[in-house]
């Protein structure tokens, strides 16, 4: 086997192994991005998490809005000075915020609840409330940057989904073809040095 032959065919392995992945790259993403999208439940989860896009600059530069933060569900006794956690601030309201605890207060005024003072990184001042230890959801143990954002869209505009997954199977079609195509002609071009020499 010459040498030629063997980086042909190392080329071919690495063409094929690079489409799979962005093959596979691509599918997940999409079908990330509709399951996050279908199910709008502030009880959501996922692997054991919970996730929740972040709607404003409150926690920069530690994330964004239009970021996604996963929060896994605790006990408000491994909660500490620093975490940031998710928590429902007020009883009447569906909303969340995602804010680094200042403060933890074991014994709340005798009542034997613990509660949380927080404050947003970006912001000058704590919280003007305190957080009790029913309203918090958990810890944030990571975040994924503008994934909210595409869930965002998929939510409002779903119908362009099916579209987009249409369009990466045509595209993955072409590079195919494109890579038969040269194989073709790389071939036909050996051949024919071969026979003039």
């Amino acid at each position: 086997m010459t040498g030629n032959n063997i980086s042909s065919k190392g080329f071919r392995i690495y063409s094929v192994a690079r489409k799979v992945f962005i093959y596979c790259l691509s599918v997940f993403i999409v079908a990330v991005a509709i399951f996050f999208a279908a199910d709008k439940s502030p009880k959501k989860s996922m692997f054991g998490f919970r996730y929740y896009t972040v709607l404003t600059d409150s926690m920069a530069p530690e994330f964004s809005s239009g970021d996604m933060v996963f929060v896994r569900v605790v006990n408000a006794n491994k909660i500490k000075e620093g975490d940031i956690i998710t928590f429902n601030p007020s009883s009447g309201s569906d909303a969340y915020l995602t804010h680094r605890v200042t403060e933890k207060i074991t014994d709340y005024q005798g009542t034997g609840v613990t509660c949380f003072r927080t404050k947003g990184d970006a912001n000058n001042t704590d919280d003007s409330f305190l957080i009790d230890e029913s309203r918090v959801i958990g810890k944030v143990k990571f975040h994924v940057p503008k994934l909210g954002v595409m869930v965002r869209f998929v939510q409002l505009r779903w119908y362009f989904i099916l579209p987009l997954v249409a369009l990466m199977f045509v595209f993955f079609k072409m590079m195919k073809y494109y890579f038969d195509l040269k194989s073709k002609n790389d071939s036909a071009q050996t051949q024919q040095s071969i026979k003039t020499e």
